[in-house]
């Protein structure tokens, strides 16, 4: 419980303080319901890209299995490999309510020059490309899961300061008004008794 003066300032500067928590809080509250929307909709995408890359992990299995029946495991293994990469990913940044938001999209592969094999075979070349596929939607389904930490993460923090306004703060300030206002109320009257007091006892005289 703080301790105030009772004086017309001070309930006057505990209004205007109450005023501006209030306000403070209004914001708040906003931005918990809009970090929520952004949250809901990342959530979505989140899980279509989810649900595409179980969809992905079936194919790039059944590839792998395919190539290990044609050419062995050892065999595979030493299938030479993509040296560079036919494309690279494009980063786009954002900003949603000061958190930091990034977005991964792969533009379309165009053919390129593959190592040469002595024992090439579509079995092989179809595994390379679904594992490839797998790896640009693993790609963006990280970028999405850290949007939805740091969304959460800002969430909870502005959820922790609203009701630090709404459960302690305010109810405090409302209490020191309301204790001041009521010792204000008892000096009125103490003093409205004392000049009806004074004013009897003129009236009376010596």
């Amino acid at each position: 419980m703080r301790e105030v003066t009772p004086t017309r300032s001070t309930a006057l500067d505990l209004a205007d303080e109450r005023r501006l928590m209030r306000q403070g809080y209004e914001f708040l509250d906003e931005k918990r319901m809009l970090l929520a929307t952004e949250m809901l909709r990342q959530m979505r995408q989140y899980q279509a890209q989810s649900d595409a890359l179980a969809v992905e992990l079936r194919s790039a299995a059944t590839a792998l299995a395919a190539a290990v029946e044609r050419h062995g495991l050892d065999q595979l293994q030493a299938y030479p490999v993509q040296r560079t990469p036919a494309s690279a990913p494009h980063y786009k940044r954002s900003v949603f309510l000061a958190v930091p938001l990034l977005d991964v999209t792969w533009p379309t592969e165009l053919p390129s020059e593959r190592p040469e094999s002595l024992d090439p075979s579509p079995e092989a070349e179809a595994c390379r490309a679904a594992f490839r596929r797998l790896l640009r939607m693993a790609t963006q389904i990280g970028a999405r899961a850290a949007n939805l930490h740091r969304l959460a993460r800002e969430y909870r923090r502005t959820e922790r300061r609203a009701k630090a306004l709404e459960n302690v703060l305010m109810p405090e300030v409302d209490e020191a008004i309301k204790r001041v206002n009521e010792q204000l109320d008892a000096m009125e009257r103490e003093e409205t008794i004392r000049v009806r007091w004074s004013s009897l006892t003129s009236a009376a005289g010596p």
